[in-house]
């Protein structure tokens, strides 16, 4: 093999010799590519990991390396046609290949760097490995590696191999591939000798994404320290159960998994069961970007193209994710496998990126027409395809979630401040899945600051976050269409497969006119448009437009599970669209939102969370479906909910083939009547025969369009403080801010009259903390008042997503006891003054077994007493004192008649009219809640009984009239045997 121009010989003959001959071999090289005139051929220069950088170029003389073909390249780059042609083999590169306006081409003479025909070229960050392995300990080996090796990511045969960690990989682990509490606990880090240089990787608390720390050493108390955690823009810390620790050497203990010693130059490694050790090739990563596309708006890198080239062997990046997108809980890395920054008309085609340590591809602030097309994404680290611009370019930017700003403060010009964002770019007919594999905080494509985005045919799935994520508002004017995207939010929670927000200018602007907001919401952002693409998510909305994201236009689109979501924005138009197995959730609307919702399908009621009636600038025309509904009947249901839909109906919709995922309807179906029409179901996801080929699709629902009967769940109102309350679930969460696994209880209303509103409480506020113990459900609640026993309260709450304290020291609480012999020591059954007035009790609907009397004899007996007939969901007893009387104490008894009904479950009203006030518990003129005894932390016995008291022993109120409203205590809903009520003072008042 000749020598290299680089490479100095021994003698200084031999020096003249080669010096000579390279520029002879430039002169040649030189003279071929000027001569000749401008033609519309391309000039073509090959290169082969197996030629030399001192050749000439040609298929039978290639250079070797792709920095000398981008020299050469540039003799004529912008003047004539060049392809640069890389023949079959690994390009190693020793740094990143840095394309600047030097390497530009013209409309008329592009500059292609592609595979050869048949070939797959492999452009590598990495460094292939030649190891003498020997034994070290168990099957464990180790070997050593050249001075000055840095290993973030080892390959094997082309697979990327786990960091020695804890808990060991788990292909089918939720959270991480394996995570635990104790990932890095005193007595786990007593195990490791040094774990200076492990990482701690942590979901965030609410699952908004995750934190990356880089471990730093340990104390005297085996306390790890580490710095880092600047990977999510929403700081709430750690989650305390999905973490896990890598890159310690004591945690090298299964198959796969490998541990490098840069100090003594050492790498140990597990074989997996399937690796041949003789043939095995080894490949570290050692570069962060493989090729950049560095330009400026003044002096673009243009009409550049890189085609069927598979980029491969680059670190990862989640210590440098730190830069804040707009008011997110998301930061980014402006970086990548490919990075272009100032270019126009350059494109990446028919490429692949295996297995890349962070983004695939970055779009970075000024750039024009990029097109990203054919190309195969699959296990990033982070994100498939980013577009993110310049915050400067936008007019006045906030970072952090909760900044505000006032309406006479803000520049009220329309648009971008500067062109330094990216503009009209596409990525069409890709194959993105598998990513987020490092980087929760990730989508298959990103979109932030940047205008005129179009994705199309995209078949985008396993993605830890979000399928297609558009980032705040600005600037709009993207078109998603034709996209198949599924499997998402597989680690993360509070997202959708698409998802967006909208915090712009308008958002929580402070003395905005409020019939100004829908105009100003235009400022920012154009109409973006979501349509014909099939949608699925499992763990949250198919499509869900969050915090204030306006002027969508979403249509024809085919929803399979988690239904489509708008929250807070304006101007947005849902239309054509089909919700499999869901519905429509619109999440705390502004009154004016000048929404409209038309011509869709739905197979459930709306889900709405707080929005006021009636919805939206036009909400009507939508179909319920329903099987097996033959005759359309209008649907009432909907009305009640939206108050519009005045001509939506209920129907079956007549599908055509719902089981094999073609949702059009049939001729003659009432859907087509109202106004819904067709749209193909035979184009979602890729074209693109290679990729599509290897594509998966979607689980389609099973049994959606056969009518299931179930029982009416029993709906009922809880209180608390006088306030009704409600525990969170499914949708909810997203609404208040909080994460699921947290919960939560919701005052649903809070009067101002009311106790809670005294102390400081507004409605929906959420309570997650009491005392220092989790509230996650009511009954949580209702456990900690009874347990505190009159104590003062210490609440913990979350207020418009802002964590608040309030304390309690006045509220009403229930106290329990069980006997098997009727006798009881809380509870007496003398105790107080008895109602003993037969005329004075009632009941709503009529008891049966014991008359009413029995309840007021001062008796306890072992039969069902006066019981409620099963079935019945709200009986009532009415007690009529005959005047007004100052309450402080109200206890009732039950019997567990056949070892079912003795648990007690109640809501307490009273009245202080003095005329019958009725039945109607709900009307809060005439009722006052006084309590709600929840059977969860009732004891066993044969006889139960429950005494109603006030903090401090102050009365419970002044009434004449009290109704308990009881609740069914079984699953077959039968009612409580209850045997005596008794009302009156603790005993010493």
């Amino acid at each position: 093999m000749p020598c290299l121009p680089s490479r100095i010989c021994s003698c200084n003959g031999a020096t003249r010799t080669l010096r000579l001959r390279s520029l002879f071999i430039s002169a040649v090289m030189l003279v071929s590519l000027l001569s000749g005139p401008v033609t519309g051929r391309a000039r073509e220069l090959h290169v082969s990991p197996r030629g030399e950088d001192s050749n000439i170029g040609t298929t039978t003389s290639p250079l070797r390396t792709l920095a000398a073909a981008q020299a050469m390249a540039r003799m004529v780059t912008g003047r004539e046609p060049v392809t640069v042609v890389l023949h079959d083999g690994v390009y190693y590169l020793e740094k990143t290949l840095v394309m600047t306006s030097r390497d530009s081409g013209t409309k008329v003479a592009p500059v292609i760097y592609r595979a050869a025909k048949g070939s797959k070229p492999v452009v590598s960050g990495g460094l292939k490995l030649n190891l003498a392995w020997k034994p070290h300990q168990g099957r464990i080996l180790q070997a050593e590696t050249p001075p000055g090796t840095w290993i973030d990511q080892l390959f094997v045969s082309g697979n990327r191999q786990p960091m020695a960690r804890y808990p060991n990989y788990d292909p089918e682990a939720k959270y991480y591939n394996g995570a635990s509490a104790d990932a890095f606990s005193p007595q786990r880090a007593a195990r490791w000798a040094d774990p200076a240089g492990g990482f701690i990787h942590a979901m965030h608390a609410h699952h908004w994404g995750g934190y990356h720390y880089r471990i730093t050493g340990k104390n005297a108390d085996n306390t790890v320290t580490y710095e880092g955690g600047w990977q999510n823009n929403r700081q709430l810390g750690m989650h305390k159960q999905h973490r896990f620790v890598e890159n310690i050497f004591e945690e090298l203990d299964a198959p796969g998994e490998w541990f490098h010693n840069a100090k003594t130059g050492t790498l140990y490694y597990y074989p997996a069961a399937d690796v041949d050790m003789k043939t095995a090739v080894f490949e570290v990563a050692r570069l962060r970007h493989l090729v950049e596309l560095r330009g400026s708006q003044a002096k673009p890198v243009a009409h550049l193209t890189l085609q069927g080239l598979i980029f491969r062997h680059v670190e990862r990046t989640f210590m440098e994710t730190r830069e804040p997108l707009l008011r997110s809980d998301w930061t980014i890395y402006r970086g990548g496998a490919v990075v272009i920054s100032g270019a126009e008309d350059c494109s990446i085609t028919d490429c692949e990126f295996d297995q890349v340590g962070g983004n695939a591809v970055f779009v970075d602030n000024y750039n024009r027409r990029i097109t990203v097309r054919g190309t195969h994404i699959h296990g990033a680290g982070a994100s498939g395809v980013c577009f993110v611009g310049d915050p400067d370019a936008v007019r006045d930017p906030l970072f952090e979630y909760g900044q505000r700003q006032n309406f006479a403060d803000i520049d009220k010009t329309p648009g971008p401040r500067t062109d330094n964002y990216p503009d009209d770019c596409l990525v069409e007919d890709c194959l993105i899945h598998t990513v987020s594999v490092v980087e929760k905080q990730a989508a298959g494509i990103q979109i932030s600051m940047s205008h005129g985005v179009t994705v199309r045919h995209c078949s985008i799935y396993d993605i830890g976050r979000a399928g297609i994520n558009i980032s705040e508002g600005t600037f709009g004017g993207h078109l998603i269409e034709y996209c198949d995207v599924f499997d998402t939010v597989r680690e993360t929670g509070d997202h959708g497969s698409f998802n967006s927000w909208g915090r712009d200018r308008f958002w929580y602007l402070g003395d905005a006119p409020e019939d100004q907001l829908p105009e100003l919401a235009k400022l920012d952002a154009e109409t973006n448009i979501i349509r014909n693409s099939r949608w699925r998510c499992d763990h949250g909305w198919d499509i869900d437009l969050d915090d204030g994201s306006s002027n969508y236009r979403v249509y024809n689109n085919l929803l399979l599970n988690g239904g489509l979501k708008f929250r807070e924005g304006f101007n947005r138009v849902a239309e054509n669209n089909i919700m499999v197995g869901n519905s429509f959730h619109p999440h705390v609307w502004y009154p004016n939102s000048q929404d409209i919702v038309r011509n869709n399908i739905v197979f459930t009621e709306y889900k709405p969370i707080r929005v006021p009636k009636p919805w939206g600038k036009l909400v009507d025309h939508n179909f319920w479906h329903q099987p097996d509904v033959s005759v359309p009947r209008p649907a009432t249901h909907l009305q009640g909910q939206s108050g519009r839909d005045q001509h939506s109906i209920i129907a079956d919709a007549m599908f055509v083939d719902p089981e094999s995922g073609d949702y059009r309807v049939k001729e003659g179906s009432p859907a087509l009547k109202l106004g819904f029409e067709n749209f193909p179901m035979d184009r979602f996801g890729v074209r693109k025969p290679e990729l599509k080929s290897i594509a998966r699709t979607p689980k389609l629902p099973s049994g959606q369009n056969k009518l299931t009967p179930v029982a009416a769940p029993m709906q009922m109102t809880y209180y608390w403080l006088q306030a009704t309350v409600r525990t969170l679930v499914g949708e909810e969460f997203s609404a208040f801010g909080v994460d699921k696994d947290s919960g939560g209880v919701r005052l649903a209303s809070v009067p101002r009259d009311s106790e809670a509103s005294r102390l400081g409480f507004k409605s929906n506020d959420v309570v997650q903390v009491v005392d220092g113990k989790p509230t996650k459900t009511i009954a949580d609640l209702y456990q900690v008042r009874d347990a505190a026993a009159g104590k003062p309260l210490v609440i913990s709450l979350v207020r418009s997503q802002q964590k608040q304290t309030l304390s309690v020291d006045r509220y009403t609480f229930v106290q329990n006891e069980s006997s098997e012999s009727g006798s009881f020591k809380l509870v007496p059954l003398s105790e107080g003054s008895r109602i003993s007035s037969p005329g004075s009790i009632e009941s709503r609907p009529a008891t049966v077994n014991q008359p009413l009397s029995a309840l007021l004899d001062g008796e306890l007996a072992e039969n069902y007493g006066p019981v409620f007939p099963n079935g019945v969901t709200t009986g009532r007893y009415r007690i009529d004192l005959g005047e007004s009387r100052s309450l402080s104490v109200i206890n009732t008894w039950s019997f567990n008649q056949n070892g079912t009904r003795g648990r007690q479950s109640y809501t307490l009203f009273g009245s202080n009219s003095a005329t019958d006030p009725g039945w109607q518990v709900d009307d809060r003129s005439n009722f006052d809640p006084i309590a709600v005894v929840h059977p969860s932390s009732q004891s066993e016995g044969k006889f139960r009984a429950t005494r109603i008291r006030t903090a401090g022993d102050r009365s419970l109120g002044t009434y004449r009239w009290l109704i308990w409203q009881v609740h069914p205590v079984t699953a077959i809903r039968e009612n409580s045997s209850y045997q005596e009520v008794q009302v009156g003072k603790l005993s010493g008042d």
